[in-house]
C-alpha cells in the first residue's frame, strides 16, 4: 500500500480523498494556495504545504510547485482529484519521471482519450458505439467537408479535438453556414486550446447524457459499475445526477457495459474512468472518456457499495481490483444535487463568509462538503461548495429523501442554488424520469 499521498486539489474532493487515505492507513499531504489556508482537509492532513498565491495558475496548476511539495514531504504518490491537472498528460508524465506514482491512468492513455478524434477512433476499434461523424479531423478540402456533412445529414456539430467542458463546439443546421462554422471553430480552438484540429459529428436533437463508470487495474481486470444519468445540465455543466439511469433499453445497456469493459482491457486502462454517451431512441453514442474520478461518483458508490476512491488508491499501489464483476450488485437508486455558491436565478457566483451551515441527515442521506460555519468561500475557484446525495430502495424513495434533505440543508451568509434544486426535484417531468439534455435550459428559458 502507498505510504503517503499528496492531494493535488482543494475543496470537497480533497476532503473525500483524505478520508479514503485515512481508511487505508495512508498518510496525507495537503497542498493549498494562500486563499485556502482554512480548508477542512488542510486542517486534517498529516502535513500541509502552501504552493502559491490564490491564482490557480500560480498554485493548483503550477506543476513545479506541486512536484517540489511532493519532494520536500517525501511523498509516495499524487492524487489529482478532478479538474485542475487531473487530465493533464504532461503533469502525469512529470509526476512519474520525478519518481512518484500518479494516481490515475498513464500519460499515454490520458493523451489518447484527451484528443477527441483519437479517442473516438480507439473506441470504434474496441467496439464501443460512436456518433456518426467525419472519422477523423477535417482537412482544408472544402468540398470534402461539404460531402462529409451530406453523408452524415444535418444538423451537424463541429467540435474541437482538444475541447471540453462544453467549449469548442458549434451546431450547423444548413449547408450555407457549414464552412464558416468550421473556420470559426478552428480559430477558437487554436486560441483556447492551442490546437486548431476540429472534427464533425451528427448532432442529436434530443438525447440524454448517460455515462458508464469503470474501474480497471492495468493487470487485465476491468469492471463496470453500471450507469448514471447526467442530463440535467446548464450550458453543458451538470447540475443534478442520478444512478442508475432510468428507462434505458436493457439490451443496449448490457451491450454498452460489455463494450466499455472490453475497451478498458484493450487500451490497458488503469484506474477509475467514465465513458460518456449520448442516448437517443434506444441507442448509445460515445462522446468522450474522462480519465479521472467524476464529481458525481458518489451516486454510483451508493448503488453499488464500491468505494471508487479507495479502489483508485489500491490500484495505484499495484494491487488488483478488490471486486470482480460478479460481486457487483445494483441496489436501489441515488441522486446527487450539486450545491453551488451562486444565485439560483442569475447563476452569478456568491463568494463570502458562511455564517451558518447545517447539513441534513437521516437514513440514506450523504453530504460531501468542505464547508463549515465560519468558512469563507473564496472568489478564485469553482463555485461548488458541496454535493447532497440521497439513496433509497427505489427512485421515488430516493427522490422523496432528496426533497426532505434539501429542505433541511441550511447555508447562510452566501447565496446558493438550493432553491433551484428544490424546484427540480418537484418538477413533474423530472419525476417521471428520462428528461433530455435540453430540458433544464428550456425550463429556465435560456
Amino acid at each position: 500500500m502507498l505510504d503517503k499521498v499528496l492531494i493535488a486539489n482543494r475543496g470537497e474532493i480533497a476532503l473525500r480523498i483524505l478520508r479514503a487515505c485515512k481508511e487505508l492507513g495512508i498518510r496525507t499531504v495537503a497542498v493549498h494556495s494562500k486563499a485556502d489556508r482554512e480548508l477542512m482537509h488542510v486542517r486534517l492532513a498529516d502535513e500541509a504545504v502552501c504552493i502559491g498565491p490564490a491564482s490557480s495558475a500560480q498554485s493548483y496548476l503550477n506543476i513545479p510547485a506541486l512536484i517540489s511539495a511532493a519532494e520536500v514531504t517525501d511523498t509516495s504518490a499524487i492524487h489529482p482529484g478532478y479538474g485542475f491537472l487531473s487530465e493533464n498528460a504532461d503533469f502525469a508524465e512529470q509526476v512519474e519521471r520525478s519518481g512518484f506514482t500518479f494516481i490515475g491512468p498513464s500519460a499515454e492513455t490520458i493523451r489518447l482519450m484527451g484528443d477527441k478524434v483519437s479517442a473516438i477512433s480507439a473506441m470504434k476499434e474496441a467496439g464501443v458505439p460512436t456518433v456518426p461523424g467525419s472519422n477523423g479531423p477535417l482537412g482544408d478540402d472544402e468540398e470534402a467537408t461539404l460531402a462529409t456533412a451530406r453523408r452524415i445529414g444535418y444538423p451537424v456539430m463541429i467540435k474541437a479535438a482538444a475541447g471540453g467542458g462544453g467549449r469548442g463546439m458549434r451546431v450547423v443546421h444548413t449547408e450555407g453556414h457549414l464552412l464558416s462554422a468550421v473556420n470559426v471553430t478552428r480559430t477558437e480552438a487554436h486560441s483556447s486550446f492551442g490546437d486548431g484540429t476540429v472534427y464533425m459529428e451528427k448532432y442529436l436533437e434530443n438525447p440524454r447524457h448517460v455515462e458508464v463508470q469503470v474501474l480497471a487495474d492495468g493487470q487485465g481486470n476491468a469492471i463496470h459499475l453500471y450507469d448514471r444519468d447526467c442530463s440535467l445540465q446548464r450550458r453543458h455543466q451538470k447540475v443534478l445526477e442520478e444512478a442508475p439511469a432510468p428507462g434505458l433499453d436493457q439490451a443496449a445497456r448490457e451491450q454498452v457495459f460489455k463494450a466499455c469493459r472490453d475497451a478498458c482491457i484493450e487500451i490497458g486502462y488503469r484506474g477509475a474512468g467514465t465513458f460518456e454517451f449520448l442516448y437517443e431512441n434506444g441507442e448509445f453514442f460515445f462522446i468522450e472518456m474522462n480519465t479521472r474520478v467524476q464529481v458525481e461518483h458518489p451516486v454510483t458508490e451508493m448503488v453499488t457499495g464500491v468505494d471508487i476512491v479507495r479502489e483508485q488508491l489500491r490500484i495505484a499501489s499495484g494491487l488488483p481490483l478488490s471486486v470482480s464483476q460478479e460481486d457487483i450488485e445494483l441496489s436501489g437508486h441515488a441522486f446527487e444535487c450539486r450545491i453551488n455558491a451562486e444565485d439560483s436565478r442569475t447563476f452569478m457566483p456568491s463568494p463570502g463568509r458562511v455564517s451558518l451551515y447545517h447539513p441534513p441527515g437521516g437514513l440514506g442521506v450523504r453530504m460531501d462538503s468542505h464547508v463549515y460555519t465560519g468558512y469563507s468561500v473564496p472568489p478564485h475557484y469553482d463555485s461548488l461548495v458541496g454535493k447532497l446525495i440521497t439513496w433509497g430502495d427505489d427512485r421515488e424513495t430516493a427522490l422523496t429523501r432528496m426533497r426532505i434533505a434539501l429542505d433541511e440543508l441550511l447555508v447562510e451568509g452566501i447565496k446558493t442554488n438550493i432553491d433551484l434544486h428544490k424546484d427540480l426535484v418537484r418538477d413533474g417531468y423530472f419525476q417521471q424520469g428520462g428528461v433530455n439534455i435540453h430540458y433544464l435550459e428550456k425550463k429556465l428559458d435560456l
